[in-house]
């Protein structure tokens, strides 16, 4: 029984690179800028392009991250830092769980605004303030608090743990910084709303270090 929970424990930890690969691949081309550039922002989030990107890429690669830290939280659940690994999967996985919200909103939402755009010639009328919106930047906001703080708690623990490279644990912790982070500081120094360059950077990172710790698992 212990040999195939860890079996199953390893196949779940082949969501971790998985996450980064996708989220990197989707990543790599960003939108245009919808508050200046909005007649290229409409043409390119109405291509099957952006359509699978997002679903393929974005959505299904944060499946995976979920997946895939519920198996690292298992994984590290036997080391010396078994306590803090758990807290930071549930942190997390909580946080990646909501994200998934706006992800369907940017993914489907998105192409009916801009073919809407292209059949019309005319931009979506500005909402009033309304709840959902409120909720939709708190979900947002909450989304980056829960990812940055739970991956950060990961980190430390797979720096503690004993059973996989310290450096690993550095780079899963270095990995929303870059993504989040660096990520706001970028769009707000910069002014643009698409997804900066910071992100792929990140996702490379987790690339790395998953790969690291699913090959750890594998030889163990």
């Amino acid at each position: 029984m212990y040999a195939n929970t860890k079996n199953w424990i390893t196949a779940g930890l082949v969501g971790l690179p998985l996450y980064g690969v996708l989220t990197l691949w989707s990543s790599l081309t960003p939108q245009p800028d919808p508050a200046t550039q909005y007649d290229a922002w409409a043409r390119f989030v109405t291509t099957n392009e952006y359509v699978i990107g997002h679903l393929l890429g974005s959505g299904l690669g944060l499946i995976a991250g979920i997946f895939g830290t519920f198996a690292l939280g298992a994984y590290l659940a036997s080391s010396r830092s078994a306590a803090i690994a758990l807290t930071g999967m549930v942190v997390a996985v909580f946080g990646a769980a909501l994200f998934l919200l706006p992800m369907g909103v940017s993914t489907f939402s998105a192409p009916a605004e801009g073919f809407g755009y292209i059949a019309s010639g005319q931009r979506a009328a500005e909402l009033a303030p309304s709840l959902a919106g409120q909720l939709f930047a708190l979900t947002f906001l909450l989304v980056i608090v829960l990812s940055l703080v739970g991956n950060i708690i990961l980190g430390i623990a797979i720096w503690r743990s004993g059973m996989l490279p310290k450096w690993t644990g550095a780079l899963w912790a270095a990995a929303p910084l870059l993504m989040y982070v660096f990520g706001i500081i970028y769009a707000l120094v910069i002014g643009v709303q698409s997804t900066p360059p910071t992100v792929p950077l990140g996702a490379a990172l987790i690339v790395v270090a998953g790969s690291a710790i699913l090959w750890r698992s594998y030889r163990a």
